[in-house]
């Protein structure tokens, strides 16, 4: 069997408000657009792929559902990374010979059923909760306290966290699903209300319904199809600060899930003309520039400033759908619409605006959890073939 694996097809929900559908249903209309937009049916599926915001028992009960009869099943969960991981899962399950056709869902509806974020700490069985719960750990402070500690060792600033909201408010102007389609300046984000210093209320992501999917296969599946062929090249993952204090907040898993990507996919940041990445806050968005290895530790805030992440104006196009800082972040995971934008990207599907020239070698990237604590991270590096 080829070692070319490639992603075949791709589909985000166009809904960002979900009232009148289940969380099952948005996992099955996500998989249908998928197949449309590859050109296979149902029956092509044998390796299906979920994280925890499938509903049910694992990978089983939306198996069900859907009505699928695979060969194999996934629900690896690493948070809003997930997705970017079992890209990989896919790539070696169809290496090994374990299925041919991979089908990765993503879906929810936390705006529909009003549910933020916040607290990720409240089960009394999570084996940390007795040490985090009294002191109200949530999300926000969390990605404060990394944010905080770069300013301290690194001089990173507010006005350069905002340029990360403003390149992303530039390309949601384009795109017509987009949650927060205006333009804002870094002095609107510094003016919006403070959240959890020094992040302000537009430094953090949307809350949204929706989701997405995408469709891995083997390569001969690939040359049947009558889309262009994007390449599975390389993916790694990572887990970060598992071991109580042993802890650096200016650094994230992202650094060791890019090593292992880069390894495989025998290339090296300075080849990488398009960059997804998880926006979950704006603090998420630099972190991953500097662990992917786009600048120094610490060089972040320069990188990020002055328009550098803007397609078309900028060095490294970032988030050309408007990410999860102004489009969308579907079930508090933004994983799947990472890898759905990278692959637009590499098609030449991305709106005209904002679609990179030349854009044959693009990273899809995720992270998920707690950045200051325990997180998934997974960097998938996707290439156009001609």
């Amino acid at each position: 069997m080829s070692d070319n694996i490639f992603v075949v097809g791709a589909y985000e929900h166009p809904t960002r408000l979900a009232t009148n559908k289940s969380v099952a249903q948005l996992h099955a209309e996500v998989a249908i657009g998928a197949l449309e937009d590859a050109g296979l049916s149902k029956g092509d599926i044998d390796g299906f792929f979920c994280a925890g915001d499938a509903p049910g028992i694992g990978p089983l009960s939306i198996l069900e559902y859907l009505g699928l009869d695979v060969s194999y099943a996934d629900s690896t969960d690493i948070g809003g990374s997930s997705p970017v991981a079992q890209v990989g899962h896919a790539m070696r399950a169809i290496r090994d010979g374990k299925c041919n056709v991979a089908l990765i869902t993503s879906a929810g509806r936390p705006r529909s059923e009003a549910g933020g974020a916040g607290d990720l700490t409240e089960r009394p069985e999570y084996p940390e909760s007795g040490f985090e719960v009294p002191y109200r750990a949530a999300l926000a402070p969390s990605y404060a306290m990394c944010a905080q500690r770069h300013m301290h060792e690194f001089g990173t600033t507010s006005e350069q966290l905002a340029w990360i909201k403003v390149a992303s408010s530039h390309h949601a102007q384009h795109n017509p699903n987009a949650l927060l389609p205006n333009l804002v300046t870094v002095e609107e984000v510094l003016a919006s209300p403070l959240i959890s210093s020094p992040l302000h209320r537009l430094d953090c992501c949307v809350i949204s319904d929706g989701g997405g999917a995408v469709i891995v296969a083997r390569q001969e599946v690939a040359k049947s199809l009558a889309r262009p062929k994007i390449r599975v090249r390389g993916v790694g993952e990572a887990v970060g600060y598992t071991r109580g204090s042993d802890i650096n907040l200016t650094t994230s898993a992202v650094k060791h899930s890019a090593k292992s990507a880069f390894l495989e996919a025998n290339v090296t940041p300075e080849d990488i003309k398009y960059l997804s990445t998880y926006d979950s806050f704006t603090i998420t968005v630099l972190l991953a520039i500097e662990d992917l290895g786009f600048c120094e530790k610490g060089q972040g805030g320069r990188f990020v400033a002055d328009g550098n992440l803007i397609s078309g104006v900028g060095r490294l196009p970032v988030n050309t759908d408007g990410g999860g800082l102004s489009s969308n972040h579907p079930a508090h995971r933004g994983g799947i619409t990472k890898i759905i934008e990278t692959v637009r990207q590499l098609r030449g599907e991305a709106h005209p605006a904002v679609q990179v020239k030349s854009c044959d070698l693009a990273i899809a990237n995720g992270l998920g959890g707690m950045l200051d604590r325990r997180h998934g991270a997974a960097t998938a590096i996707l290439e156009r073939i001609s």
